[in-house]
């Protein structure tokens, strides 16, 4: 009965798998445009918040904390009412900061940052207060990532040697470069400014070139398209000089519809990769960008590829899930309880079962786990996987995963399997 389920009903566009026990169940195309290198992924500053760097509302409010004590503690005050906010109180506030905290209650922060700056510094260039302090913040990070308190079930070689005292990349960033290994090119975009990604790299002695900008070479499927892609700007190396940084209104206006550099790098991306969307929120400025740079294209062109994202949420948010349908974006919902930690697990084990650069000894355990029961008392979780395992490779692979199998003591009955997957 299960075996029928399996074959009439999960062989459509919506077979999805689950990786591992509690972990969200990933939609099998996207796996297997993974497994042929047509995967690229887009990270946002909730990758680098394990590594004690703040999210783009964070990141305002230490702005202001130290250039703005006075709106700080309005806008501090606020956010810290659970439910709806109250309407401020700014009777101690100029109009231009009273209008500042209201687009901050309007999640503009970009519109925040240059309103800001507008009013402290009256130019945009890297020498501003605003920018100066932002990269202070970014710099020093308020703390060490824990490397063994994520949940990812590591194993000791896994886990780097460095020893600095801040700056170091989480986990979830070390997982991400080995999931951008496009076979002989590992390639990552990302909004973030900060250089994690680049240290995951060489803890993992993967090349990683940085490019920010104007620098990003254009999107193509050979290997020179390769490196960590900081659309948004990154920090340069050496602290002495000034880093061009996509941060305010102004610079979205500049980067996005001036110069058109980052949508004519998500188009041409998009129409070659799938694009999979971690660390953001649907109402994050940096993706409200990024969404209507895309959505623009869909109804000109139809070769654009699907497009992923992962969601956390503590319940059932339907709702959120649904904004991100309405955007042309597939979800995939995970639990983000526990500080997001079913979302590291998640890229841990994608990473550690690609068909890329994945460890094979874990695919043969994995194997050999599955088989130990029969195939009619396997759950569907495991079904999925092992299929999945068998489907996405070579024939000449299969070949080799079955004798695993088979020398498990598989029954006959996972061995038909394998035989019709791979018909």
């Amino acid at each position: 009965m299960q075996d029928r389920y399996r074959y009439e009903h999960f062989d459509n566009i919506e077979r999805t798998i689950s990786l591992g026990p509690d972990l969200p169940a990933i939609p099998e195309r996207l796996l297997e445009a993974h497994a042929r290198g047509d995967v690229l992924f887009l990270c946002g500053s909730g990758v680098s918040k394990p590594a004690g760097l703040p999210d783009f509302r964070e990141l305002v409010l230490d702005v202001y904390r130290t250039l703005d004590p006075g709106v700080c503690e309005v806008l501090t005050e606020v956010s810290n009412k659970s439910g709806c906010p109250p309407e401020p109180d700014c009777w101690n506030l100029t109009d231009r900061q009273a209008a500042e905290v209201r687009r901050f209650l309007s999640r503009e922060y970009d519109v925040v940052l240059g309103m800001l700056e507008r009013r402290l510094d009256s130019h945009t260039r890297g020498d501003s207060k605003v920018r100066s302090r932002v990269v202070e913040i970014l710099r020093s990070p308020c703390r060490k990532p824990e490397l063994t308190k994520s949940g990812l079930n590591q194993d000791a070689a896994d886990i780097d040697d460095d020893k600095s005292l801040t700056g170091g990349p989480a986990p979830i960033h070390r997982a991400l470069i080995r999931l951008a290994d496009r076979g002989g090119a590992s390639t990552i975009m990302t909004t973030n400014f900060d250089l994690l990604f680049e240290s995951a790299a060489k803890n993992l002695r993967v090349p990683a070139q940085t490019y920010a900008l104007g620098s990003i070479p254009r999107p193509a499927r050979r290997r020179e398209f390769a490196g960590v892609l900081h659309i948004h700007g990154a920090l340069t190396r050496d602290s002495s000089r000034h880093s061009d940084l996509v941060l305010t209104d102004q610079d979205f206006g500049e980067y996005y519809l001036r110069r058109r550099v980052v949508p004519d790098l998500i188009y041409d991306a998009a129409r070659l990769f799938h694009l999979v969307l971690v660390g953001y929120r649907a109402n994050d400025p940096p993706m409200r960008y990024l969404l209507n740079a895309v959505a623009a294209d869909e109804g000109r062109f139809n070769d654009l590829k699907e497009r992923f994202v992962f969601v956390g949420s503590d319940g059932s948010d339907t709702i959120t899930l649904e904004d991100w349908r309405a955007r042309g974006i597939v979800p995939i919902h995970y639990d983000a309880s526990e500080d997001h930690t079913i979302l590291h697990r998640t890229l841990q084990r994608w990473a550690d079962l690609s068909a890329i650069n994945g460890k094979q000894r874990m695919v043969d355990r994995e194997i050999r786990r599955i088989v130990k029961s029969g195939r009619t008392d396997a759950s569907d979780a495991d079904l999925g996987l092992f299929d999945h395992l068998f489907r996405r490779i070579s024939p000449g692979e299969r070949v080799q995963l079955a004798k695993v199998a088979s020398a498990a003591g598989a029954e006959p009955a996972w061995l038909d399997a394998v035989m019709k997957v791979g018909a």
